[in-house]
């Protein structure tokens, strides 16, 4: 409505990648929180180094602790300051184009630099009102962030929450008892977050846990809840929805739209069905080709970069290179990756089947598989395992455990208890934790 382009950086990147981005971004503008100011401070210094053209900053202050920066005089304004100095013969402008950008987003980069995917206004109001309309958020409703707004800007609910008149709820920092807290203080309804919020809520500390008085509408992104964790979320009043999407998709672009006759099937089949990625969004199209791919309507390719552009939406469609099957309703499951895939002998390994049987161990809190070389079968399982707090169990436990549940080939033959690297998005680095298993693999 003002002329620019939003670009939302991730807050945990360091002055380094941020003053990479800024340039590769061409961003004029920098809006700072307080709390970020330092890494602000650093990513400047660079990018004078470069002799780059200086940027406006704008400071997000406490409304009660304004803070004067030096380092920043001859350019720096003040959010509250600003605002006050409002014209108020400006304008609203209008696109010229449905297809104008309106944000710029990087991904994640958890295996290569992050790439900028140019959203465009068209492809924001489809996704932030399918958003809206998929998840019953009817009028007025109140969301509490977990999700981070760099991230997709926030699955488009920052302009799918006003566009329904409703209230943000925004968290400094994500634990299990600011998100309590939070629900029951400002009578939140709606959240989204990855697995790791779930695993918070669910593993909160009995002093922190609150009873609900209400059904609190949970929407989950990433890998599919385990059903030990689905029984457990609607024990504590939580509905969850999973959905499924990507950077290049405005986020969401699945949904598991749930049916009311399935209320009446036994708990696993109903976690099983809850557990799938579901149907496409409005005005998304959804095909199973190999692999899965996404139609190219939201997104305008990535900025300064058109080989990458070319080789993701070959033939007009955004291949995301997930693994996955179409069953007979039409809802479509997530199998894997397909650089997660572990191949042993012939075999095929879905890294989330085993998964899901570590879950349902009782002191497992979180669990992730990956390929370990082998020269006898190429690649056999590799679990990295984190217990939760006051359980113990040795490896060989976690192994036999396993295989009484899945066929021995796809049992984990090596089981390391270490805590899980993860995006700021919650995305688990499995790349890290590949090198990790090479890196301790039995090759002589």
């Amino acid at each position: 409505m003002a002329g620019a382009v939003l670009c939302t950086l991730n807050i945990r990147y360091n002055s380094e990648m941020v003053s990479r981005l800024l340039r590769h971004s061409e961003a004029k503008i920098i809006f700072v929180d307080y709390q970020l100011l330092d890494i602000a401070h650093g990513a400047f210094k660079l990018l004078s180094m470069k002799e780059t053209k200086p940027l406006e900053l704008v400071l997000i202050t406490k409304s009660n602790n304004p803070i004067h920066d030096s380092t920043f005089t001859s350019t720096t304004l003040e959010y509250e300051s600003l605002l006050k100095t409002r014209n108020p013969d400006f304008e609203i402008g209008q696109p010229k184009d449905e297809l104008d950008p309106i944000s710029l987003n990087y991904t994640s980069s958890s295996t290569s630099s992050p790439k900028g995917v140019v959203y465009n206004h068209r492809g924001a109001y489809t996704n932030s009102l399918s958003t809206v309309l998929l998840h019953g958020m009817g009028a007025m409703p109140i969301y509490l962030w977990t999700v981070p707004m760099f991230h997709c800007n926030g699955w488009c609910l920052t302009w799918g929450v006003a566009a329904q008149g409703g209230t943000n709820v925004c968290l400094r920092k994500v634990t299990p008892k600011n998100i309590y807290g939070n629900i029951m203080l400002h009578k939140v309804n709606h959240l989204g977050g990855a697995l790791t919020v779930l695993n918070m809520i669910v593993n909160v500390t009995p002093s922190d846990r609150k009873t609900l008085p209400w059904k609190v509408e949970i929407m989950i992104g990433g890998a599919p809840p385990p059903p030990q964790i689905l029984f457990k979320m609607e024990e504590l009043g939580f509905n969850v929805s999973h959905q499924y999407g990507l950077t290049e998709t405005y986020g969401p672009g699945m949904i598991c739209m749930w049916k009311p006759k399935w209320e009446f099937l036994p708990p696993e089949e109903r976690a099983e069905l809850k557990s799938r990625q579901g149907l496409q969004h409005l005005g998304v199209e959804v095909d199973i080709k190999n692999p899965i791919t996404l139609k190219k309507i939201p997104t305008s390719g990535y900025l300064k970069d058109l080989k990458a552009t070319q080789e993701a939406f070959d033939g007009g469609w955004f291949r995301s290179r997930d693994l996955a099957v179409k069953h007979p309703d039409g809802y479509i499951k997530v199998k894997d990756r397909s650089k997660d895939i572990i191949i042993s002998g012939r075999e095929n390994i879905s890294t989330i089947e085993v998964e899901t049987v570590l879950y349902s161990h009782p002191a497992v809190l979180e669990a992730v598989v990956v390929g370990q070389p082998d020269h006898h079968w190429g690649e056999t399982p590799f679990a990295f395992v984190k217990l939760k707090e006051g359980c113990s169990v040795e490896a060989k436990e976690i192994i036999k455990f396993c295989r009484d549940h899945l066929p021995h080939y796809m049992a984990p033959r090596t089981v390391v208890f270490d805590d899980l690297p993860r995006t700021s998005t919650g995305k688990v680095q499995k790349f890290l934790l590949r090198k990790k298993a090479e890196n301790m693999d039995n090759l002589p």
